[in-house]
């Protein structure tokens, strides 16, 4: 049985479960000759993105609607996500192991990510837009806390075209577990909601990270 320890246990050794459908009720244990990674605070905004972000009509949170942003994300007609992994990512957000980013316009849920944590590395799962950009935004709003935060990994699992034209590159395996021993070994703070709300509030997409880590350094 699928369990948060056997999940946490396997990322920490370089390791991943995927499903080959949503209705398949196996799991292949995925362990990439070559893997996907982004430079913490490296991705490509180019300059629509930056207008979009700062143009004041979008809002971010954190782990505000983490179920929904999963659901979202095993919403496509193809996907690796099955009802073994949507019950372990809830069962890691409730110990705080994993975690959403959300992008709102007014009341709509425009796009988020999600992913998981061990020491400062990030394991990215996946990402959902239901808006123009919405994915995007969500990856530059979590590059900029994690950078914040001190994360050291961004693993993308595997490396696709849309990626790559984001800024993620493609290291070899023993490359990728080198960076993920260090990383682990480490510690960063993922951002958990500002002094006056906690978390789940919302901010804009164009805010400082720092001053939002100040924020939530005043709760820890």
């Amino acid at each position: 049985m699928l369990t948060p320890g056997l999940m946490l246990a396997a990322y920490a050794h370089g390791i991943f479960p995927m499903a080959e459908g949503r209705s398949s009720r196996r799991l292949a244990w995925v362990d990439p000759e070559r893997r996907g990674v982004f430079p913490v605070g490296g991705m490509h905004v180019s300059r629509s993105l930056a207008r979009r972000l700062g143009s004041g009509r979008h809002e971010a949170s954190v782990d505000a609607a983490f179920s929904r942003v999963v659901a979202l994300c095993a919403a496509r007609e193809e996907t690796w996500i099955n009802a073994d992994l949507v019950r372990v990512y809830d069962e890691l957000h409730a110990i705080g192991a994993a975690h959403s980013l959300e992008i709102w316009e007014g009341e709509a849920l425009a796009g988020g990510v999600f992913g998981l944590t061990i020491g400062a590395a990030f394991f990215g799962e996946s990402m959902f837009s239901a808006a123009t950009d919405g994915s995007k935004m969500a990856l530059a709003v979590l590059h900029r806390l994690l950078a914040a935060g001190g994360f050291r990994l961004f693993d993308t699992q595997f490396l696709t075209p849309h990626l790559a034209s984001l800024g993620a590159v493609e290291i070899p395996r023993a490359a990728y577990r080198r960076r993920l021993a260090a990383a682990i070994a480490g510690e960063a703070r993922f951002y958990s909601g500002g002094a006056s709300s906690g978390a789940g509030s919302r901010f804009s997409t164009g805010a400082s990270p720092s001053g939002m880590m100040q924020d939530s350094a005043q709760t820890s």
